[in-house]
């Protein structure tokens, strides 16, 4: 039986080079990278895969770019639409890619955009700025959309303002592209809700929370056209004798949604879960440091059996081998050098 092959994209910004977006082959049974291509886009803040896994989509400046994946993990333009906007930071399809909803960091901006039958981008059906004044002065005094993700049933989107404290949950009009506000997730003054996943069932809703250094963990559910959200645990995200300052990033699942994996600026680790799949719970595997500075996001292997952490300020690749049934992990040859990486996917290759 063929064994699995799978590419890894990485996207940077572009300080001095063109190229924003890697291409990886990925050595999955000894856990490295090695280059295959390179993509010219300028500023790749985030990158994302549609739902049926033919199309990659990218930030880049002033708006987004959308790409063809070929048989090789390869990536061939399709084209570049303006978002109308400042440069976004997080992207995500629904889960019938009809449409692309891009969340700006920069201006509090959600922009949602039509994508056509080709993978290509559409115009803009929808635009959305959060407004109003957080409890908290400097940086996140003001409205920060930080990311917006589909819940599984294809009904409400999910948007995490950092700057206000809450997830907006907005039930999406699948004909026109049009959001309507139903719900507010209200999170803890000061958390920072950066980043939101789903569990593999839909069940669950996880937000990592920038500021407090935890994870959230909500059951979600629809009655009579009515999403409910109810917290049931908040989990650190970092060990008692963590540094003061740090912030959390990262929020991954394993390819088997087994484990969860997030990552600590500051204090410069990553921290995996065990996931209770029957009630939506975490528990601590282990908490350990990536040896490198800034890990802007970090992902797990398909085959659970290393790490590899994108380290911001250091301009590195760092991986690592781990035991999910001992809790420890344990570096895994040299650090790769990539001038400041923002974000990875893993992509199986047809």
């Amino acid at each position: 039986m063929a064994k699995e092959k799978y590419v890894a994209y990485v996207s940077t910004y572009t300080m001095g080079d063109s190229h924003g977006i890697r291409v990886y082959d990925v050595d999955v049974e000894n856990g490295r990278f090695t280059e295959k291509d390179k993509v010219e886009i300028t500023n790749s803040s985030y990158v994302a895969i549609s739902h049926n896994r033919k199309y990659l989509y990218s930030i880049t400046d002033f708006g987004v770019e959308a790409y063809n994946i070929l048989k090789d993990g390869s990536l061939e333009l399709l084209n570049f639409v303006s978002i109308n906007g400042m440069r976004g930071c997080y992207l995500s399809t629904d889960y019938t890619d009809q449409y692309l909803f891009v969340a700006g960091y920069h201006d509090g901006k959600l922009t949602v955009l039509r994508l056509e039958e080709d993978g290509s981008i559409g115009a803009i059906t929808d635009e959305i700025f959060h407004k109003g004044m957080s409890s908290q002065s400097g940086r996140n005094s003001r409205p920060h959309v930080n990311c917006a993700r589909m819940t599984h049933d294809n009904k409400y989107l999910l948007v995490a303002d950092q700057g206000m404290d809450h997830v907006n949950v907005y039930r999406i009009n699948l004909d026109s592209g049009k959001l309507r506000l139903a719900d507010v997730i209200r999170g803890d003054m000061e958390a920072g809700p950066r980043h939101v996943k789903m569990s593999q069932d839909g069940r669950f809703v996880y937000i990592v929370n920038e500021w407090e250094c935890n994870i959230d963990v909500y059951s979600y559910e629809e009655k009579g056209d009515v999403p409910y959200f109810n917290r049931i645990q908040s989990i650190s995200t970092l060990n008692d004798y963590a540094p003061q300052g740090s912030a959390a990033n990262a929020l991954s699942f394993s390819a088997d949604y087994n484990y969860l994996l997030s990552s600590n600026v500051g204090d410069n680790s990553v921290i995996l879960y065990n996931v209770n799949k029957e009630d939506g719970t975490l528990t601590k595997n282990f908490c350990l440091p990536i040896s490198g500075e800034f890990p802007k996001d970090a992902d797990i292997f398909p085959n659970n059996k290393f790490v590899v952490s994108l380290n911001h300020e250091s301009s590195t690749l760092t991986f690592f081998k781990i035991d999910v049934t001992n809790g420890w992990m344990t570096m895994n040859g040299a650090p790769m050098k990539l001038e400041a990486p923002n974000c990875i996917i893993f992509h199986k290759l047809a």
